[in-house]
């Protein structure tokens, strides 16, 4: 990048450079020392790709979001979560390069106040911080104001995840309509998202190898609409049903039979699989027949992962049977559930012992008393 410095008639200092695209780009100063310190932060930040072009950073924050989600390739949920998170910034109106760290700051704040929850707040942070990380890219503004902003923290996941145990879970089957028990029992004993086990079709389980194949979901779009589309990204996945699910899922098509040309398992409205607010009133009437209160229906997902982490299963395991993009995403949910290395010496020694010894028996009972005794 070539640039100059030189002085005006009206003794003002004029430093000036072309930026990549052989635009001339030029300030004035009274002091050359200044001219000289806005030259070099300008050549600084070319060498070291944080340059960006200050016409550029004229548009504002909404039309510059405009432009570039026209260009993304999302699923519609993406769509619908992107659009909310950038209508939500009080900073919408003001160009990207005016943007401060303090708006940030300021805006996750407001939230705060306004009562959302901690990772209702990280969703919505995210999203914008990846169109501030769009424009670094495009070279719009030369830095992303959302870096370093702290978040309000969230609880633990030990303490905000709710696992029924196994005597509710059986309570619930066994209240439950004949017709939504296959439903609670795919998401209780094979890990399904609710709209997972809405868009389940007679083809996809094999019931041979005692199998189920995830290949799709079912979600409300606007409207309230049903929209049946791929799993969450990363999500298709093939399940390994115990045989007991396999004989409930056999006795349901026996009995109900399926629906609609696609044949699928469970039933909604004419030939279309159920609306998420359909099997959002199964569920109620499930807890209120059972007496129990405060379980959700993806509640029974955890129980279902808390059961596999409990029978030993590692986390490239549970993360495949859960349809986890990434086995971080699995860890940090569930890893106050693995076993702890105290955990597993314990264990290690009890089994050690139990060989050495055999069943405790009453003489074992003496082996810490004294010589005396």
């Amino acid at each position: 990048m070539a640039g100059n410095i030189a002085k005006r008639a009206n003794g003002k200092w004029r430093a000036r450079y072309r930026d990549e695209a052989g635009n001339e780009r030029a300030r004035h100063f009274d002091r050359k020392i200044d001219a000289q310190q806005w030259l070099d932060q300008v050549t600084s930040a070319v060498v070291t790709g944080t340059y960006a072009d200050p016409q550029a950073g004229r548009i504002t924050f909404a039309a510059f979001f405009g432009e570039w989600s026209a260009r993304q390739v999302w699923a519609p949920g993406t769509v619908l979560a992107m659009s909310l998170a950038a209508r939500s910034v009080p900073f919408a109106g003001k160009p990207m390069k005016q943007i401060r760290r303090s708006d940030v700051e300021t805006w996750v704040k407001q939230m705060t106040a306004a009562g959302l929850a901690p990772g209702t707040i990280k969703t919505r942070y995210v999203n914008v911080r990846s169109v501030f990380r769009a424009a670094v890219k495009d070279r719009v503004i030369g830095s992303d104001p959302t870096d370093g902003v702290r978040l309000p923290r969230g609880r633990r996941a030990d303490v905000a995840m709710s696992i029924p145990n196994p005597e509710k879970v059986g309570q619930l089957m066994a209240v439950a309509d004949e017709r939504f028990q296959p439903f609670i029992a795919l998401c209780a004993f094979a890990g399904l998202r609710l709209g997972e086990a809405a868009g389940v079709q007679l083809g996809d389980v094999d019931f041979l190898r005692k199998s189920l194949k995830v290949s799709r979901q079912v979600q409300r779009v606007n409207g309230g609409a049903i929209d049946v589309r791929a799993p969450k990204y990363g999500s298709e996945r093939v399940i390994y049903l115990a045989d007991s699910l396999i004989n409930v899922l056999a006795e349901h098509v026996a009995a109900h039979g399926t629906t609609g040309k696609a044949r699928w398992l469970f039933a909604g409205e004419g030939d279309e699989p159920p609306h998420q607010n359909t099997v959002a009133y199964w569920w109620r009437k499930t807890l209120r027949d059972s007496g129990l209160s405060g379980i959700k229906l993806h509640d029974l997902r955890h129980f279902y992962a808390s059961g596999l982490i409990a029978a030993g299963c590692d986390v490239v395991t549970v993360q495949r049977s859960l349809g986890h993009a990434k086995a971080t995403t699995t860890l940090n949910t569930y890893a106050h559930l693995w076993p702890t290395a105290e955990d597993r010496t314990r264990k290690a020694a009890e089994s050690i012992m139990s060989a050495s010894l055999g069943q405790p028996t009453p003489a074992l009972a003496k082996l810490g008393a004294s010589p005396t005794e």
